[in-house]
């Protein structure tokens, strides 16, 4: 299964914007669920994890996440930081997102004229965040809520007995404009067909 490049941009702080966020488990041990017959099923750590993305809000008022896959390894999701200088108000202007693209209450992406293949394509300027997981994570950016996620997540499995143990770095991926915003859309709502389909036909 193919990943989307991590776009680690050293020119943004991460504190404004949208952003497609993978972060894997360990060795991509199933503990949040496991696949069968185009469906979902989520284990209790999976259910925990699809309610803390559901309520992300309460949790990080300067967040979003409006589409998000919990997968039996693996968790996509778009995540919106607002920052405090745009008032958690800006929008995409048709091809360009500015700092803050919200979605409105209904929770729909238009995924219309999305271009497919988007994550088969190279792009030179493609690297990991091999530096982010030493580094103290600054106030209100999408590095805070993430790692808050994961520890959340983590900690209900300890206290419950259950193993749980995620790779230490997550993927990240600046959501440029529009058109990207739906492409993602549209691979992160496939995501769990293709994976049933993949393993058919494996």
């Amino acid at each position: 299964m193919k990943y989307p490049p991590n776009l680690r941009a050293s020119w943004h702080e991460y504190n404004g914007g949208m952003y497609f966020v993978t972060f894997c488990t360990m060795d991509r041990m199933h503990y949040l669920g496991e696949i069968a017959d185009g469906k979902m099923n989520l284990s209790e750590i999976g259910k925990f994890a699809d309610e803390q993305f559901r309520n992300v809000t309460a949790h990080y008022p300067y967040s979003e996440i409006p589409l998000w896959v919990v997968m039996p390894d693996h968790i996509h999701a778009i995540v919106v930081i607002h920052n405090e200088m745009d008032g958690a108000e800006n929008n995409c202007d048709g091809n360009n997102c500015g700092v803050v693209a919200r979605n409105d209450s209904t929770n729909n992406i238009d995924s219309t004229n999305i271009e497919p293949n988007i994550f088969n394509k190279t792009d030179k300027s493609a690297g990991k965040n091999e530096h982010m997981s030493s580094l103290s994570p600054k106030k209100n950016t999408l590095s805070v809520v993430i790692r808050g996620l994961k520890s959340a997540i983590t900690k209900y499995a300890h206290e419950h007995s259950m193993k749980l143990v995620w790779q230490t770095k997550y993927h990240d991926r600046i959501i440029r404009n529009t058109a990207e915003m739906n492409r993602i859309a549209e691979y992160i709502e496939n995501n769990v067909a293709e994976w049933d389909l993949e393993t058919k036909n494996t």
